[in-house]
């Protein structure tokens, strides 16, 4: 039998964690881990039919792969003080020593769990590379993309999350990564999640190269509503990628929260317009479109900036990036689903906006921007953030993505592409369109990738 003395002295060793914060953590890793499912329904209604499912599955693998090479080194690597701004060590593998200890972040000022800490990590670890996917539509092997995830992340994601969203332990400042001690403004991830994403994904996309057909032939989105639901769920999920990024429920949290909507909002207005003016029709992909590309925007600023200028990025953001999707038209690069023109340009456009508009009357900003008094210097620092993770993606994405092209294979035959990926990689189709079929193929029954009978294009 333990004693009751026994029982409240443990109690009182243990540590004290503020409930309400804790809450707020745990919720807004919830939402963020919803963002990815949102994130497959969005790519995969903008894929053609016989594509679909291969979107889909391809950020539920990501979840898989991301979620247990986190546990086994990733959060180490992030977040481990190794006393180098590069990379953490592996103090932390198997997440075992967190298990009841508090943050030791930012000296320590975070009242919650260690482990809600490392999961609200983990779901912005999964849906960068996620990301990525949209870049390679209709045409990646699934192995192949598998082991450019498990790659990527280790290689780049890991490092790079440690480069910006470690700010040293409660104690020793030198453990801080390279770009937080420099003071790099990026609240939520515009570096690390867009910036990174986007330049993986032109580099994929120059890998595998371009689908056939492409750019003559039209390759629409096939389901409409299904992109206007994926895009919102992620505008949902987005609340706690940001306001959840304050790791409390507290005023920053409700300034991420309030400039997260209206820049969105803004951005669909910024997009609809440059369609109007350009083509003459304000269309559904396009109001779906602007609010990523605002959400993107606004994902490093969200705490830096009063509302009104929150208001003013996304405006900005999402007319750029309105007009930086037909620049793969311009340069030849088949990046199907637009992962550069709006996660690359629009998380530029949020990191490099806070050299101008970043301001200390936010309540969390320690600097102000160009446009508030801080002179040149605040914009030249989001410079060397920006680019230095930007290029350093781009060139190790290259280098993995042609290793993988040389070994197994990255790429699949261009008359399996034109029978349909589906039916290749997982032997379904995502539509049922025959009188007495089924989605699914029964075990053992001939697989045909030479048809694309019952799925159409």
């Amino acid at each position: 039998m333990v004693s009751a003395t026994s029982l409240l002295a443990a109690a009182a060793e243990e540590p004290t964690f503020d409930t309400g914060d804790t809450a707020w953590v745990l919720a807004s890793t919830a939402l963020v881990l919803l963002m990815t499912p949102g994130l497959a329904f969005f790519y995969g209604g903008m894929v053609r039919v016989k594509s679909a499912l291969n979107m889909i599955m391809m950020s539920f693998l990501t979840i898989g792969i991301v979620s247990v090479l986190w546990v086994l080194y990733g959060y180490s690597v992030a977040f481990g003080d190794s006393g180098n701004g590069f990379m953490g060590d592996f103090q932390f593998v198997g997440l075992g020593e967190l298990i009841n200890d508090p943050v030791a972040l930012n000296g320590g000022a975070y009242a919650i769990p260690a482990l809600a800490f490392a999961m609200f990590q983990l779901m912005f670890a999964i849906i960068t590379p996620a990301l990525i996917s949209g870049a390679i539509a209709d045409r990646a092997k699934f192995l192949g993309w598998g082991v450019f995830v498990a790659l990527w992340v280790t290689l780049v994601y890991f490092p790079v999350a440690h480069w910006v969203f470690d700010f040293g332990g409660a104690e020793a400042d030198d453990t801080a990564g390279w770009l937080a001690a420099k003071g790099v403004m990026d609240f939520a991830g515009g570096t690390a999640v867009h910036i990174n994403a986007g330049a993986a994904g032109l580099a994929l996309a120059i890998v595998l190269g371009k689908r056939k057909g492409w750019p003559g032939s039209p390759f629409k989105p096939h389901n409409l509503p299904l992109v206007l639901l994926g895009a919102g769920l992620l505008w949902f999920g987005w609340f706690g990628f940001n306001a959840g990024s304050a790791l409390g429920a507290n005023g920053t949290a409700a300034l991420a929260f309030t400039n997260t909507q209206v820049a969105t909002a803004s951005a669909v207005l910024g997009w609809l317009l440059v369609e109007k003016l350009r083509d003459g029709h304000a269309t559904s992909l396009g109001a779906a479109s602007g609010a990523v590309a605002g959400l993107v925007a606004i994902t490093p600023a969200c705490a830096f900036l009063v509302p009104w200028a929150a208001v003013v990025l996304g405006i900005l953001a999402g007319a750029l990036c309105a007009l930086a999707v037909g620049l793969k038209y311009r340069f030849g690069y088949d990046d199907s689903l637009d992962v550069v023109g709006v996660h690359l340009v629009g998380g530029l456009v949020g990191c490099l906006y806070l050299g101008f508009f970043a301001t200390q009357r936010s309540g969390y900003s320690s600097t102000d921007g160009l446009f508030y008094g801080g002179g040149w210097e605040p914009l030249w620092i989001q410079v060397q953030g920006a680019f230095s993770v930007l290029f350093y993606s781009l060139v190790v994405a290259l280098v993995i993505g042609f290793a993988i092209s040389r070994t197994i294979g990255f790429r699949i035959s261009e008359e399996d592409e034109e029978s349909g990926i589906d039916l290749l990689e997982h032997a379904e189709a995502g539509y049922d369109l025959t009188p007495t079929g089924s989605g699914a193929f029964r075990p053992g029954a001939h697989v045909s990738t030479k048809t694309d009978e019952g799925v159409p294009a």
